[in-house]
């Protein structure tokens, strides 16, 4: 009777500490405090996917829910704040051209490819109407070909379609928070999409691809918001190597673009290895130190800890077409965007953006 009793003590054990792990993951995933974390995993069966669903999608649209987002009432209680203090300003219109654009539009002939990645924290709330608007404004002054994008939500999502009219969009998901990418009608064709599952993800994460035309070349274009957290390594390994694997195979006149969130440490890369076709285009630019640090706490206080962090979790990895004959792009620019505050006080997102620019070597 005493194995026994040992043996549904252990079991008793094994389960709050699986449970226990959960916890912390969804509080990592999401932003919230433990209550919140244990009571949206009891009521969706301890399954991680349907509880983060439930709670994205708990009250999320009233953030975006009118066009010039007037004041709304208090989030629940979760780190969902009120999302405007006052009424907001007009929004940009990206229907429109500016003088900040003109310079680039009147390039449109040249075979500049022009690329934006960004993480733009739709889980954090607070302010995000503003932070929306900053993205766009952003959009406008660089008028990138491509803009690839994580941590969206999806009424962020209709609010880009709205004002951006310009960009086709591609959505990586459907509910809680995802990727996506924007193409440029006048100068990037889609020709088809499709989104590569992670096997083993734990965080919703997937590969978002597209194959464009862009003035007669064939790309691929790939973004992915990779395993969040220092104790998720192995995993983000794995899906750097599916990411790698689709690099190195893709067809030799065709050029391959991945940009994203990847949470990425020199470490895991080093373990994993680039294929010698494939570049890290920070690393391919001469390392610029003002361009390293992608996820940087000392600069950024969006996020309020108790620590300075400065990562670069954000990268951007470039494979060039190899067939005789094909147009050779090679990366010749990068610089890091959303540096600036907004008149709420904080940044576009918690991440700096990173803008990438490559021409006919």
């Amino acid at each position: 009777m005493a194995s026994t009793s040992d043996s549904d003590k252990a079991s008793v054990s094994n389960v709050e500490e699986s449970r226990s792990r959960l916890c912390e993951e969804f509080v990592a995933i999401a932003g919230s405090d433990s209550a919140a974390a244990q009571s949206y995993l009891a009521s969706n069966g301890w399954e991680m996917e349907k509880a983060l669903n439930s709670f994205f999608e708990a009250d999320m649209e009233r953030i975006f829910e009118a066009e010039d987002f007037p004041e709304t009432d208090a989030r629940p209680e979760t780190k969902r704040k009120k999302v405007e203090e006052k009424p907001a300003e007009p929004c940009i219109d990206l229907t429109k051209d500016s003088p900040a654009s003109s310079h680039k539009l009147s390039e449109e002939d040249d075979g500049k490819l022009s690329v934006i990645s960004w993480n733009v924290d739709g889980l954090d709330t607070d302010n995000l109407a503003e932070r929306a608007r900053g993205l766009c404004s952003f959009l406008v002054l660089y008028t990138p070909d491509v803009v690839l994008l994580q941590e969206l939500i999806p009424p962020y999502v209709q609010y880009l379609k709205k004002r951006a009219v310009s960009y086709l969009i591609i959505e990586g998901g459907e509910e809680g928070y995802f990727t996506g990418m924007m193409l440029k009608r006048s100068r990037v064709k889609l020709v088809e999409s499709k989104i590569v599952t992670y096997p083993t993800t734990q965080m919703m994460r997937n590969l978002l691809l597209a194959q464009v035309d862009f003035k007669g070349q064939k790309l691929c274009l790939m973004t992915s918001h990779f395993e969040s957290c220092k104790g998720h390594a192995q995993e983000r390994m794995k899906q750097l190597r599916v990411v790698m694997q689709r690099m190195r195979e893709a067809p030799d006149d065709v050029t391959v673009l991945f940009g994203g969130d990847t949470n990425l440490r020199d470490t895991e890369v080093a373990k994993v290895g680039l294929p010698s076709s494939v570049c890290d285009v920070w690393e391919r630019l001469g390392k610029q130190e003002h361009c390293r640090y992608t996820w940087d706490t000392k600069a950024n206080n969006n996020k309020t800890v108790p620590y300075v962090s400065r990562c670069r979790f954000d990268r951007v990895y470039f494979r060039p077409a190899s067939k005789d004959g094909v147009p050779r792009l090679a990366p010749d620019h990068m610089a890091l965007v959303g540096l600036e505050k907004l008149d709420c006080g904080r940044f576009i997102s918690d991440h700096w953006g990173i803008y990438c620019s490559f021409s006919a070597g």
